[in-house]
């Protein structure tokens, strides 16, 4: 038996810069990963199977086919080890923007690469994420990093570790394809350089606009966040709806979760990996 916790994913930063030719979007993103995430557990088993738990898991149940078992699939093809069963319980809500599926998917290459012996750094593991999707490379790193390409050209960069975090999900789920189809194509710039603090509130999530004509209710978690006493920075995460705001104390977080909690709103205070 192996466990990975899987991360949620934030973006601190994510400027779009284009439309690729082949459907993807040029980005330059700050990632960075919090304390607080989904869980993984693989066993070697005689047949391959996939258990869905956790709060958010009946809005996976039936899916036999996801990112999680895509990624045994492929780390089977690369590496061999045999079938394993995977439990994954799921404490993130599903399409937020905080990475759930790639996170899970990256937890399992993890998991799997510590069960069979596999350096987490294998260039053949970050094939597979990158195959995956664009935001498995750097769920699979798991570090504060700067993003470009389609977000898996990764540079790690000195994090800010220990900082409060809350993380607020209205209770809706939003299609990033549809949110990408609705950027304005405008290219504002791209992501600036320095601590990563300063990079942060110097940069913007251009998806905000598109999401929050899909979602509205994200209008309410950013105005809630940024009133909170503490607050540091306030913004949408990934293509939303979940938003985040980073906290001067560890107090002004979880006085700020008591405050915004609302019917159907899920709150989680955190701190930065």
């Amino acid at each position: 038996m192996m466990i990975e916790i899987a991360h949620a994913k934030l973006n601190l930063a994510l400027h779009v810069r284009a439309r690729r030719p082949d459907g993807y979007h040029e980005l330059e993103t700050l990632f960075a990963f919090v304390d607080h995430g989904d869980v993984v557990d693989v066993t070697p088993a005689e047949a391959p199977g996939l258990t869905i738990t956790g709060p958010f898991g009946a809005a996976l149940s039936g899916e036999g086919d996801n990112l999680v078992t895509r990624a045994a699939a492929r780390f089977a093809e690369a590496f061999g080890g045999g079938a394993h069963a995977i439990l994954l319980d799921k404490r993130l809500p599903v399409a937020s923007g905080i990475g759930g599926g790639s996170a899970d998917a990256a937890a399992t290459l993890r998991a799997l690469a510590r069960l069979h012996g596999v350096a987490r750094d294998d260039p053949r593991l970050f094939a597979i994420a990158d195959a995956l999707g664009s935001d498995v490379p750097a769920c699979l790193l798991e570090r504060t990093a700067l993003g470009r390409g389609r977000g898996e050209q990764l540079a790690p960069v000195a994090g800010i570790a220990g900082t409060p975090v809350l993380l607020v999900n209205p209770g809706v789920g939003v299609s990033t394809a549809a949110v990408f189809e609705r950027w304005d194509g405008v290219d504002r710039g791209g992501i600036g350089t320095g601590n990563v603090l300063d990079v942060a509130l110097e940069g913007r999530n251009d998806l905000e606009p598109p999401a929050r004509t899909l979602a509205p209710e994200i209008d309410d978690v950013l105005d809630a966040l940024a009133a909170q006493p503490g607050v540091t920075l306030a913004r949408m995460s990934g293509s939303g709806a979940t938003c985040f705001a980073l906290f001067d104390s560890e107090a002004s977080c979880d006085a700020a979760a008591a405050r915004v909690a609302r019917p159907g709103w899920w709150v989680q205070p955190t701190r930065l990996l």
